[in-house]
């Protein structure tokens, strides 16, 4: 066919005789004019201008300038693009219709697209380059562009064409936009006043853009950035490069961060309280007051998720067009009726006539070569493009509602927790103290209540979208199918509830589930706790047992949360075909014939649209009753009571302080430790040091007059409290315990309700530090818990650390003072945590120091120091008030100012000489309570606690620093090896998925299960695909050539009806049986690696528990096998189920139209590198997120703890402040998760429209029967929903995967030896009998790898011999008593007891056959029975002998319940002498012949011990004792001593022979003196 402009079938067609503006060709031909202009205006500018810039460099974003009406421009271009495609497609339609090409029906129409595109990206070009001047050749085009329409559109309506003809509408829509565009301009121009005006208006960029930290741009790009998330490409494509960590992510925009949102939502809730001010039953209401600050957002992702939802209905009508056309064209014949084909040259020549003549246009004549709508949509191709169009728009509305609404879910909780936090910082202490709000519910609150809100934020809009949706969808039915689809539609809503049971019981199971968890984690860290004893006592077994027994119950448990997933999946899947089943039988046997294929599979994709809403409605539900329920706890929260506000807690800010020099401290007289206590106070009157006069009242720092003082239960704790604190001095508070001295402090502090009277500060309130009675650290490192947000001072931090004696303490750490203590760091004592309180209290710059008890934890000799050094020398140097609680009364004659309490009231007040005068009987009662400290010092002296604390600590971070060391190794080593590797290598390790761990997981589950749920799969969905392959056959058996059926009419009916029956019944089985599959091997592997793992480490070395800490261990039993008993098989069965329907939807398009596989090659090279690219990013994101969470719960916890302290120190800004940053770094996190998970959504959405847009072109193209064409449209529209369900899970499983991949490198680790290789049989019953023990030229080590700890050790012990072991720390005496047990390994020599090498026993036999008392008393949560038995051997006479023996018999009968008497876990209801003392008895019940006692007294009292070494030398006269000792006096009275030094035995004798000799011995005794 020949092309022309105007076509060359009639020459009048280039006739101008009649005027231009007459000639409709020369119309079209100047439309061409200003897009031809702008295209060559625009392309110098955008390929010189920016071209060759771009390719150096990317324009940074802090350049980023929106122009007045940025968004409505994009949305007009947008729809103008529409447009222009609607005009070429008109065109190219009508040219179809004509005898030669016309060129200018579409080609102008084409250009315009072009120069309309071309438009946009010139637009967006200045915008960043801030170049306003640039728009004015923009502002010529649209000009030129609404001209030239409205000319054409005049001469339509001259024409009386009407609107009926589409050419006429397009026209017209084309006049508005234009208009509308330089409508914009020209507001531009008003605006900016680049043009036409002497003073251009100068902008600068938003505050975020100025602030190159911030880096998520989705607020400040353009509507297609926003769109598309192209933003997102450079951190996406980055990630690959280098992970992604919280710099790359940079800061929140300020408009998303917790502050401002806070702002929003407080203003709202104080409307809230105004409104309800006046009536007293009513409380605020939060609801409104979210709508009011977050309204806005959620009503903008409600009507982007109305337009998706209107928009996915167009996906049914155009399949049922396209059938239906496609139909059509296949019953009728190609020919087109002459008669109806006008030539457009025969319209000019009628249009020339006319003007000539004057007669009037005949109407028939004047729409001839015009479109109706209708005729237009009739077109396959056309249909084609709109169903394109529309899923691409369907889906990018979809996912703005998603971000909208998750964006607004965040800013939600952020607002939301800095709520919480802010009245955690104004909480009542008695409401913490009286119980009335626990720290368990303020945690839940904001780890629980807040995500609730925001998940059902993020759920919002589809209670309001999901009626209308299936409203929509049941009339779409109704009218294809008829009443018949009300059938089918009743079964979805019948089904519906059972749904929302199975969602109900869902839940119930998953608490359960937890319940058991907690159960079972309970006991597993008791064991870990303990594993040290378990297996020197072989109990390891029995307590596994006990783990084992409640994870049964948890699988039992799991197992019905498996079946109700599995129904919950099997109702999505099944309900669609029990519906289409339902519909289509009744169809046919109402209405005598098949629906057609048009029908069928438009209905069947409504039927698939209208299950989601069902299926999400549940979850909904489910979502909106939590909401409901955390709002009210939110209330109850919000309107506890506060602390008073008193008038002090305004001031300004802390004064600084001057003094921050060296302290040499030569004032204060020194305490003299070996002069009795009473000597000291009565010599109190010849010191010279004090003044004898009370302080004036001017100088009095605090005075409390008056005062009544409550803990909000309205009666007074503290009554008639008249008091004054001196300026510059130091004030004790004395008194007996529980008197009241604690809450004086409190009271002074404003923490208790004043009932009244009133505290007067002389100075500023701010100037405060306190060292509460109860220590509290912050998750931090030492430095900053001591500075805690003051200025770091070198010589000041030093004195104080010295002063606290915290030097050797910190030098123990691994990272010294930047190691990070707390609760997720290291686990100190508690006098460590008390003195690491008091540094900080002594510290700080301020006026006044309040010390409350600080040392209680402490033992004498630091005490001591911290008096000397620390307040008398450092806070007198500074001049600083110091109000000191305290029970020692030694201390008394340094008090410049005493105040006496008893019973909640004043005593006596006044200095210690005003008290010895006025108050004699006080006086002598202090000095009868010195004479007992005297006496108990004594004992102190002895028992060194510090010591112990850092020998505890050494031990613990031993291991640590070993493996800290290792791991450094190793790091340096993959670093290097790094560097050796190039980028690619890099690139293919963080993109390569963890195939050998999931085969590793899928075998875990047993091959049977394995092969059952691939085989299920793959026939569920081949009979899946075999019922829509059927359904086509049968709807279009008409055309069927070869039809499956017999073609007899009543025979084929039944026929088709019953297969489509029986294959629709097979579906709905499988839906089921597959879903049980994949659940049930989920559970099988998750018990399976739970079993071995717990039994992997319980048998594992006792070097792996010293050298891995006990966290890491635990965590693998809680967060890891929570993901492989929940989380895996739910995203396995996702995965699997959208793979196998992308895979058979993609199978039965190619089978439908084999040219599709030609384009299927790039969409797969596409679809490759966006998961590529999206699994590694996301996996980063995700750990991002995770890892940011802990911290922000952790502060929520710790401000409540350490609340007094907090406001005391007046530091509520500061950790408010950490509080908000902490916040927005989680939500930062989780905003750039979501973003990204859009981003792959919207790019997998547009690649299966692009699948849709293929297979229908190629259906059309190839002209196969309409069944086929249905079927291949059909699963194109599926793989829409599912493409990017693929690729999220896989991202999600690789991620999951890590949890199996830390299981199974526990399970390759190496377990203990319990094989024997000698005869059991020969090993006597009873042995060992005597106790006999040879150690011969023994080596120990702990590992192959480590240097020997006991090298060549050769002694004979005697049956019945009380040997005592000494020497130096790390000399090798514990490690002796562990080669006894063979817990470490014996590489050269052995050990022989009664006869028999202990090497060749089985180690259950040879450790059952010891006894040993740990330095560390342990005791398990259980009866008091099971704790001395667990093995239920003995008979309740036994245990009362054992009990007798240990002195705690009569103890235990006072309990109730006797021997069944509850222990808590740690045996925390017991003393730690009490818990040492069921150790022994422990031991006793064992009847071992030896024992071994490793530094047994180590940790108690001199009371406990004493009563100890009794029991040791009657109970136990007659067996073979080793005493490794803690301290040498308790083996003088030994039998034999052995001496270690450096892990060799240098002394071995009696202790009398051994201190003749002057060798080690002698030295350690002295040394202990």
């Amino acid at each position: 066919m020949t092309v022309a402009f105007c076509g060359n079938d009639n020459p009048s067609a280039y006739n101008i005789s009649a005027g231009f503006l007459r000639n409709v060709c020369f119309l079209d031909a100047i439309n061409l004019v200003p897009h031809v202009f702008l295209l060559f205006i625009t392309f110098p500018i955008l390929f010189i201008g920016w071209g060759t810039q771009s390719s150096k460099v990317q324009i940074h974003h802090n350049t980023w300038l929106h122009f007045p009406g940025h968004n409505l421009r994009w949305i007009l271009t947008f729809t103008l693009l529409f447009v222009h495609v609607c005009e070429i497609g008109e065109g190219i339609v009508s040219d179809a219709r004509l005898q030669s090409r016309h060129l200018h029906l579409f080609l102008p129409a084409i250009m315009g697209f072009v120069a309309a595109t071309t438009s946009i990206v010139y637009y967006h070009n200045i915008e960043t380059s801030n170049f306003p001047k640039l728009l004015l050749a923009l502002f010529l085009y649209w000009v030129m562009a609404f001209v030239t329409k409205t000319i054409k559109l005049v001469r339509y309506i001259q024409d009386e064409i009407s609107f009926r003809q589409l050419r006429f509408c397009i026209t017209g829509m084309m006049v508005v936009l234009y208009g509308l565009l330089m409508a914009v301009e020209i507001n531009v121009i008003r605006v900016r006043r680049y043009v036409f005006f002497t003073n251009p208006q100068k902008v600068k960029p938003p505050e975020d853009l100025q602030d190159l930290g911030v880096r998520f741009l989705q607020p400040f790009v353009n509507l297609l950035s926003k769109a598309t998330y192209w933003w997102m490409n450079t951190l996406i494509i980055s990630a690959h490069r280098k992970p992604i960590d919280l710099k790359v992510i940079g800061k929140l925009p300020i408009a998303m961060r917790a502050l401002t949102n806070y702002v929003c939502l407080k203003d709202a809730y104080e409307e809230q309280k105004k409104k309800v001010a006046d009536k007293p039953n009513r409380i605020p209401s939060i609801w409104l007051a979210i709508f009011r600050a977050f309204g806005r957002p959620i009503l903008l992702s409600s009507t982007f998720r109305y337009l998706a939802d209107l928009l996915g209905f167009a996906g049914p009508l155009c399949i049922s067009g396209i059938i239906q056309s496609f139909s059509n064209q296949n019953q009728s014949t190609n020919t087109t009726d002459n008669g109806t084909v006008i030539n457009v040259t025969l319209i000019n020549a009628t249009v020339i006539n006319a003007t000539v003549i004057n007669a009037p246009i005949t109407p028939e004549y004047s729409t001839d070569p015009f479109l109706t709508s209708t005729d237009f949509l009739k077109n396959c191709y056309v249909l084609a493009v709109l169903l394109f169009l529309a899923l691409i728009l369907q889906r990018t509305f979809l996912q703005a509602s998603y971000y909208v609404t998750i964006e607004t879910g965040i800013n939600l909780r952020g607002a939301l927790l800095a709520m919480i936090y802010n009245k955690i910082l104004r909480l009542s202490t008695s409401n913490l103290s009286m119980g009335e709000m626990t720290l368990g519910q303020i945690n839940n609150l904001v780890a629980i209540e807040t995500n609730q809100l925001m998940w059902f934020l993020f759920l919002c809009p589809n209670l309001w979208a999901m009626p209308v949706q299936i409203i929509m969808g049941v009339i779409l039915l109704y009218n294809l199918l008829g009443w018949s689809a009300l059938v089918g539609a009743a079964v979805i809503v019948l089904l519906a509830p059972i749904q929302y049971f199975i969602a109900t019981k869902l839940a119930e199971a998953q608490k359960s589930t937890l319940d058991y968890s907690t159960e079972r984690l309970k006991k597993t860290n008791e064991i870990l706790k303990g594993i040290k004893l378990l297996k020197l006592y072989a109990w390891e077994h029995i307590f596994c047992r006990s783990v084992e027994e409640t994870r049964m119950k948890e699988l039992t448990s799991l197992k019905t949360f498996a079946l109700y997933t599995s129904l919950s999946i099997f109702m999505n899947a099944a309900i669609p075909i029990a519906a289409v089943l339902a519909t289509f039988v009744t169809y046919t046997y109402v209405k005598e014939e098949p629906p057609s294929t048009a029908q069928a599979f438009a209905s069947l994709s409504l039927f698939h649209i209208l299950v989601t809403p069902l299926f999400l409605l549940s979850t909904v539900v489910r979502f909106a009753v939590k909401a409901i329920i955390s709002v009210q706890k939110l209330n109850e929260f919000l309107i506890s009571d506060e602390i008073g506000d008193d008038s002090w807690r305004n001031g300004d800010s802390a004064l600084t302080y001057e003094s921050c020099k060296k302290h040499t401290g030569l004032h204060s007289k020194a305490i003299n430790r070996k002069q009795p206590l009473r000597y000291q106070l009565d010599s109190y009157e010849h010191s010279l040091r004090l003044p004898t006069h009370p302080a004036d009242i001017n100088d009095c720092a605090i005075k409390v007059t008056n005062g009544y003082f409550s803990w909000g239960s309205g009666l007074a704790t503290l009554s008639n409290i008249d008091i004054r604190i001196p300026t510059g001095q130091m004030t004790m508070i004395v008194g007996q315990v529980g008197c009241g001295k604690s809450s004086l402090l409190l009271a002074i502090l404003g923490e208790m309700q004043s009932l009244e009277g009133k505290v007067h500060w002389n100075r500023n309130r701010y100037s405060v530090a306190y060292a509460a009675q109860k220590p509290w650290l912050l998750n931090a490192t030492v430095e900053e818990n001591i500075t805690f947000g003051s200025p770091f001072n070198k010589q000041r931090y030093r004195a104080v650390t010295d002063a606290c004696s915290l030097q050797p303490d910190i030098d123990l750490l691994p990272f010294g003072d930047q190691t990070e203590i707390g609760e997720r760091g290291i686990n100190l004592s508690g006098g460590q945590r008390q003195r690491i309180c008091v540094a900080r209290a002594l510290y700080q710059n301020t006026n006044i120091v309040f010390l409350d008890d600080p040392f209680s934890a402490l033992d004498i000799h630091l005490s001591d120091h911290l008096m000397q050094e620390g307040i008398l020398k450092f806070l007198r140097d500074d001049k600083r008030t110091l109000v000191l609680v305290t029970h020692k009364l030694q201390y008394l004659p340094h008090a410049d100012w005493i105040i006496a309490m008893k019973d909640g009231t004043v005593l006596r007040e006044g200095t210690l000489k005003d008290i010895q005068t006025k108050d004699v009987e006080l006086f002598e009662h202090w000095k009868t309570l010195m004479n007992r400290q005297d006496q108990e010092l004594e004992k102190d002296m002895e028992a060194d606690q510090t010591t112990l604390e850092r020998k505890t600590l050494r031990r613990a971070m031993y291991p640590r620093e070993s493996k800290a060391q290792l791991e450094d190794e190793d790091e340096e080593e993959e670093e290097e090896e790094e560097e050796d590797d190039d980028m690619l290598t890099v690139m293919r390790l963080r993109t390569k998925m963890p195939w050998k761990t999931c085969w590793l997981y899928l075998t875990s589950g047993g091959f049977l299960l394995l092969f059952l749920m691939i085989f299920s799969k793959l026939v569920k969905h081949s009979v899946i695909v075999a019922i829509d392959y059927w359904l086509a056959q049968w709807t279009s058996m008409a055309n069927n050539k070869q039809a499956l059926c017999s073609t007899e009419q009543p025979a084929s009916k039944t026929c088709y009806v019953v297969v489509f029956s029986i294959l629709s019944g097979a579906g709905i089985v499988l839906c089921l049986v597959t879903s049980l599959t994949v659940e049930w091997m989920g559970l099988t592997a998750a018990k399976n690696l739970h079993h071995d793992l717990l039994n992997k480490i319980i048998l594992g070395p006792i070097r792996f528990f010293d050298t891995t800490p006990l966290g890491l261990i635990l965590n693998r039993f809680s967060a890891d096998t929570n993901i492989i008993d929940q989380h895996i098989p739910s995203t396995l069965e996702s995965l699997s189920r959208s793979t196998l329907l992308c895979l058979s939807a993609i199978g039965m398009i190619s089978y439908a139209t084999p040219q599709f596989v030609v384009a299927l090659v790039p969409l797969g090279i596409a679809f490759y590198f966006i998961q590529k690219y999206f699994r590694v990013a996301s996996k980063d994101l995700q750990e991002l997120d995770d890892s940011t969470q802990l911290p922000l719960l952790c502060h929520f916890s710790e401000t409540a703890e350490g609340l007094t302290t907090i406001r005391a120190f007046r530091h509520e800004p500061r950790f408010k402040q950490h509080m908000l940053e902490l916040t927005d770094t989680n939500n930062i996190a989780y905003l750039f998760l979501s973003a990204a998970n859009r981003w792959l959504e919207v790019r997998t959405d547009y690649l299966g429209a692009f699948i849709v847009l293929t297979a229908a072109m190629a259906a059309i193209s190839v002209g196969s029967t309409s069944g086929l064409v249905g079927l291949g449209l059909l699963y194109a529209l599926t793989i829409t929903n599912y493409l990017n369900w693929v690729v999220r899970n896989l991202a999600d499983l690789e991620v999951q995967m890590g949890a199996v991949k830390k299981v199974n490198s526990f399970l390759n680790m190496e377990s203990e030896n319990y094989d024997a290789t000698m005869d059991i049989s020969q090993v006597p019953k009873d042995w060992p009998q005597e106790g006999e023990i040879k150690i011969e030229n023994l080596c120990v080590r702990y590992e192959n790898n480590l240097k020997p700890v006991l090298k060549h050790v050769k002694t004979y012990i005697k049956p019945g011999q009380k040997v005592g072991i000494c020497g130096r720390t790390g000399s090798g005496k514990s490690s002796l008593s562990l080669a006894f047990f063979r817990m470490v390994d014996i590489f050269d020599g052995r050990i022989v007891i009664d006869g028999i090498d202990i090497s060749k026993l089985p180690l259950d036999m040879l450790r059952s056959r010891l006894s040993i008392i740990l330095q560390d008393p342990i005791l398990f949560s259980g009866s008091i029975r099971f704790n001395l038995d667990p093995e239920c051997k003995c008979t309740d006479e036994t245990l009362w002998e054992a009990l007798e023996i240990a002195q705690l018999k009569n103890m235990v009968k006072a309990l109730p319940g006797g021997l069944d008497a509850m222990v808590t876990e740690g045996g925390e209801n017991f003393s730690v002498g009490q818990r040492q003392l069921f150790c022994l008895a422990r031991a006793f019940v064992r009847k071992s012949s030896i024992l071994i006692m490793d530094e047994a007294t180590a940790s108690i009292d001199m009371a406990t011990e004493n009563i100890l070494q009794k029991v040791v030398m009657t109970a136990f006269a007659d067996r073979t004792v080793v005493i490794i000792a803690h301290r040498v006096s308790q083996i003088l009275d030994s039998d034999l001593v052995l001496v270690f030094s450096e892990g060799t035995l240098v002394e071995c004798d009696t202790a009398a022979n051994l201190l003749k000799e002057r060798g080690l011995f002698t030295t350690l005794v002295k040394m202990n003196k």
